[in-house]
């Protein structure tokens, strides 16, 4: 275990444990768009940064983003440091002026008393703020159909040449990963639309219920070893039967106990 102080509190934490873990199990609010349990944390929204020193640094002191920074033994950290909120102020100031129509950037951005970028602002600018959870949560499941591609500030997520990605398999990880609903898909008459590619919807066998793309369910078939027969039925029918079948077996045992 290792012992740190944050905002004036002695804290303990697992060694090797990133800030963010311990400062949000101390119930403290820091935002941060970029970072996800699913994913290992890049920093790159850059909004969970804190000030870190030490007592003998002199006085000295700089900024981390707290996804990224392990815990280090007498560290002391500030959350909501002038200094702190004044950086965190900059950059959703910066992100009001490239996704100023985004819900999320304008909520965030109020609650730091930000309600007009002092920015040029992007007159169509969208609300990718290009933290890569996207194609970090593709990467994991191994199908890297999406990615960052050209350069600069025309930098965008998108599949290879803008065509419909070969390696999709319509999961939605990558929409649902993404904090500022970027990523559009659409669920009509059986099919599954996204990245400009279209595909079947599995039906339960038992309500006939929507579940996965086959396309999904095969890849995990093949890849996770899940047996063929599994997404056949949907899991609130699978709860269902388990549970009558429990039933039968209450009823049997009490049968046999009389």
């Amino acid at each position: 275990m290792v012992t740190i102080q944050i905002n004036g509190k002695l804290v303990q934490a697992e060694k090797g444990e990133m800030l963010i873990a311990v400062i949000r199990r101390q119930r403290i609010d820091i935002p941060a768009l970029c970072h996800h349990d699913a994913v290992e944390p890049c920093g790159s929204c850059r909004l969970c940064m804190v000030e870190i020193t030490k007592k003998d640094w002199d006085g000295w002191s700089k900024f981390v983003t707290s996804c990224l920074y392990p815990v280090e033994p007498d560290l002391i950290v500030s959350t909501h440091s002038p200094r702190v909120v004044e950086l965190r102020k900059t950059i959703l100031d910066l992100y009001l002026a490239r996704s100023p129509k985004s819900e999320i950037i304008q909520r965030m951005a109020a609650e730091y008393g930000i309600t007009q970028t002092s920015y040029q602002e992007v007159p169509d600018g969208d609300n990718c703020i290009m933290c890569y959870a996207c194609t970090r949560v593709c990467e994991e499941l191994g199908c890297n159909a999406i990615s960052a591609v050209q350069r600069g500030h025309k930098k965008i997520i998108a599949p290879p040449l803008g065509e419909p990605p070969v390696d999709c398999v319509g999961c939605l990880s990558c929409a649902n990963i993404c904090p500022t609903h970027f990523i559009e898909w659409n669920d009509d008459n059986g099919k599954r639309t996204i990245w400009g590619k279209q595909f079947e919807l599995v039906s339960c066998k038992i309500c006939g219920k929507k579940t996965i793309t086959r396309d999904f369910a095969e890849y995990l078939v093949r890849k996770r070893n899940i047996p063929a027969n599994y997404f056949e039925i949907c899991d609130d029918c699978k709860r269902t039967e388990l549970t009558k079948s429990m039933g039968k077996i209450v009823i049997a045992a009490q049968e046999i106990s009389k």
